[in-house]
């Protein structure tokens, strides 16, 4: 009886309802079973993720959703427990809301947007993309930004709808390894089969080249410039993110035999003329 008293006891009494310790206390245990909840399901998501033996950003997008969707659910059992008409409360601020919608119409964008990404899961965390000519390295997802990685390793926010509606290059979806090319110029002196051999040998020494059945570096003979044979080095690598060092490598390799073997890399000439 004592504590159905304590339990009844108003806080706050408006004459149209009232809040009571018991329904505070109904709140807290709303609160604690929802945390419990979503931990129990993101744990079980994240040990399915381990057996699967999958990446740890193949399910982050599921995670993100089931959090944000308990919590939400969470939210509208609590207010709905201390006697808030949740109905009427969306129903009265829905003239604010379309003013809102209109004047913060980016937010609400990128909002839907880290929905789409999230549900879809066309991008996960650690994927390498390729948006606005950048290639960056996805770090976290979340409703309306993304957290990036670029080679530089800056961390770079960008706005979700730029996912959505700018065509993006997901390197890591690529079920076979990503091609990639490197350009020289040497002189017209130059004996081109000893170009090629240089060009193929250079690629097979690197570690970072792949040498398999089907993506065996080439060298193809691009064109006759202005002051050079052009050339063009072919290679595959699952170096997708730092894949410009891997380029570097090269050059320095191919810079340092073609000075042992004499081939020249020419460079443009100016010719002036004295007038009369």
């Amino acid at each position: 009886m004592f504590i159905e008293n304590i339990l009844k006891y108003r806080i706050i009494d408006t004459g149209k309802g009232s809040l009571t310790i018991g329904n505070i206390a109904e709140l807290f245990f709303v609160i604690i079973i929802s945390w419990l909840l979503i931990r129990l399901v993101t744990a079980l998501l994240e040990q399915r993720n381990r057996k699967a033996g999958a990446s740890d950003g193949r399910f982050s997008s599921i995670i993100q959703l089931v959090k944000y969707g308990g919590w939400t659910l969470a939210a509208v059992i609590a207010l709905q427990t201390i006697g808030v008409d949740v109905t009427f409360i969306v129903a009265s601020s829905a003239a604010i809301l379309v003013g809102l919608g209109f004047g913060l119409q980016n937010v609400f964008q990128d909002f839907v947007s880290g929905i789409i990404l999230l549900a879809e899961g066309s991008i996960h965390v650690g994927d390498i993309v390729e948006v606005k000519g950048k290639v960056v390295q996805i770090k976290e997802i979340a409703l309306r930004t993304c957290a990036v990685s670029t080679r530089e390793d800056n961390i770079v926010i960008i706005p979700n709808h730029m996912f959505i509606q700018d065509a993006v290059i997901n390197w890591s979806h690529n079920l076979e390894p990503t091609r990639f090319s490197l350009q020289v110029g040497v002189s017209y002196s130059s004996d081109v089969r000893k170009v090629e051999r240089i060009l193929m040998d250079c690629a097979e020494s690197s570690d970072e080249v792949i040498k398999s059945q089907g993506f065996m570096p080439f060298v193809r003979f691009t064109d006759f410039g202005e002051f050079a044979l052009m050339f063009e080095l072919i290679f595959w690598s699952n170096n997708l993110f730092r894949i410009e060092n891997t380029k570097s490598n090269l050059r320095f390799k191919i810079r340092e035999v073609f000075e042992s073997e004499g081939v020249v890399i020419p460079f443009p000439q100016m010719v002036l003329h004295r007038g009369e």
